[in-house]
């Protein structure tokens, strides 16, 4: 038996059904560990408490492993109604 999440799988059920993928784990909890990578970050503006209005947030997933550096994008912030530069923040 294998328990992940709560779940408990049978490992004879694993070979049934085919769902084994590459390196032997099954598929779904390799996909689990792909998942597992990527790292919710807060994207806010940074020119919009310059002007004393509230700073617009987005919300991203980027990839830990991949990406060290901090993110900065051109983002819509609808209380200046422009693109502004959004920087990551800390949650």
């Amino acid at each position: 038996m294998d328990v992940l999440a709560g779940v408990c799988v049978p490992r004879q059920k694993w070979i049934i059904c085919g769902c084994i993928g590459a390196g032997g784990l099954p598929s779904w909890r390799a996909n689990l560990y792909k998942v597992m990578a990527a790292e919710l970050i807060c994207l806010e503006c940074s020119e919009a408490r310059k002007e004393g209005k509230p700073p617009s947030r987005y919300f991203a997933a980027r990839n830990k492993r991949v990406k060290q550096e901090k993110i900065e994008k051109m983002k819509f912030n609808k209380f200046l109604r422009r693109h502004t530069l959004h920087k990551e923040v800390k949650l």
